[in-house]
């Protein structure tokens, strides 16, 4: 999006003139800055929201004072999240912020991801450039925003970190013969990151391995707004998960939207939508619904909802589940995917057939000869409905990250569905 000419472009130039050019030196790198390491440079990032695709989080970390991250506008609390790879001493953050500034925000680290640890805080941001002395160690580091400067979202063209730590680079991929597959690494043949899947930057790659192949995409924030019938026999699919308005799960999401937006434009659908669940029909929807479904996806509100409800009925139990089991990441994503496709009623049967041919690591088999059990239960449900007969998100996709013994799902990763190929580098 371009605010050039924009009542927000003269708002730029007027914070620049204002600051006396600290928008202009947040753009560009200081003699400081440039005398040491930058431990965040083209880390893993995770960020709570985007403005759009053009405004990733990666684009905070990436060393350009010409790309940014923007999250969602008009919304507080938000985040952006960077994997420093190790437990790091950080002494030094700088934050070089767009015109979209926080007036409020702390920054944090955490050892899990999930614990954090406040570093620093302040009410009165004002942007332009934060150089700021902290002291902490982590593995993670967070700028979380609570109130927004502007009107707009908060924005950073980069997020810096300093301290006794060093860069670790990213893993290089494990090599493979191209002249005969090799056998089945055993659970123990590579070392194990110990991250689970519910590990946000693991999370994102999850999102990402579905969206490829529900969406042809791996930007699967753009898909809040998909909405279409592919004559699956499951009414309308919609949405970043697939939700269907025949199977309930469409039924459930509109419901929780409307109990935290009343009166929202999808609400007067929840009639018809209670009336063709569990059916193909689009009776009491057509022809407005899907409009209002596009529409529904400009609002905060039901791309949170759409998130929270996908986490509850899919993605967390299916990642309990596979813990439960044993399995690591790509376990874990095995499980969710099925999930997704099948329901939790349709991964428990395919979890059963598995497991009257092969034991899981929690009983004490092998894992990948489980998973193996698992991937070839899965394809044979897949096979029973002709919408969903490509296997190809089993057998070019979680199979083969299987076959290179990549249990923990580590990128950089290759993979590819309905013969359409995908990477993924960090």
């Amino acid at each position: 999006m371009s605010f050039i000419g924009t009542a927000r472009g003269t708002a730029i130039a007027v914070a620049a003139a204002a600051t006396g050019g600290l928008l202009a030196a947040a753009i560009g790198t200081t003699t400081a800055t440039a005398a040491s390491t930058n431990l965040a440079l083209n880390r893993p990032v995770t960020v709570s929201s985007t403005e759009s695709s053009s405004y990733g989080g990666a684009k905070a970390v990436d060393g350009s004072g010409t790309t940014r991250w923007a999250s969602t506008e008009g919304v507080d609390n938000q985040w952006i999240r960077i994997d420093l790879g190790t437990a790091t001493g950080v002494n030094r953050v700088v934050l070089k912020w767009e015109a979209a500034y926080a007036k409020a925000y702390r920054i944090e680290l955490s050892d899990d991801g999930s614990t954090w640890r406040q570093i620093y805080s302040t009410g009165t941001g004002d942007g332009g450039t934060d150089d700021l002395a902290v002291s902490g160690t982590g593995r993670y580091l967070r700028v979380y925003g609570t109130q927004r400067g502007t009107a707009y979202g908060y924005s950073l063209w980069e997020v810096e970190a300093y301290g006794s730590g060093t860069a670790t680079p990213s893993p290089s991929p494990t090599p493979t013969s191209s002249a005969s597959p090799s056998p089945s690494p055993s659970p123990t043949s590579s070392p194990s990151t110990g991250v689970n899947l519910d590990d946000p930057a693991k999370k994102e790659i999850a999102m990402k391995l579905v969206s490829s192949a529900e969406n042809s995409s791996l930007d699967w924030r753009a898909q809040f707004s998909y909405i279409e019938d592919i004559n699956d026999g499951r009414g309308y699919t919609a949405g970043i998960i697939g939700f269907c308005s025949g199977t309930g799960d469409m039924l459930d999401l509109v419901e929780a939207y409307t109990a935290k937006k009343p009166g929202n434009v999808l609400a007067p659908y929840l009639p018809a939508l209670r009336s063709v669940n569990g059916t193909s029909s689009h009776q009491g929807l057509d022809p407005g619904f899907p409009a209002a479904w596009r529409q529904a996806a400009t609002d905060p509100v039901f791309t949170q909802t759409q998130e929270s409800e996908r986490d509850r009925v899919y993605f967390n139990p299916a990642v309990a589940q596979a813990k439960s089991d044993g399995l690591r990441a790509l376990g874990q994503f095995a499980y969710y995917d099925a999930a997704v496709m099948h329901g939790p009623d349709g991964l428990a049967a395919i979890r059963k057939a598995a497991l009257a041919k092969a034991k899981p690591p929690a009983q004490g088999g092998n894992e990948t000869t489980y998973l193996n059990a698992f991937l070839d239960a899965r394809e044979t449900e897949m096979r029973k409905e002709e919408a969903h007969s490509d296997t190809t998100r089993v057998s070019t996709e979680q199979r083969k990250f299987l076959n290179e013994g990549n249990f923990d799902l580590t990128p950089p990763l290759s993979w590819s569905v309905y013969g359409e190929p995908y990477t993924l580098n960090s």
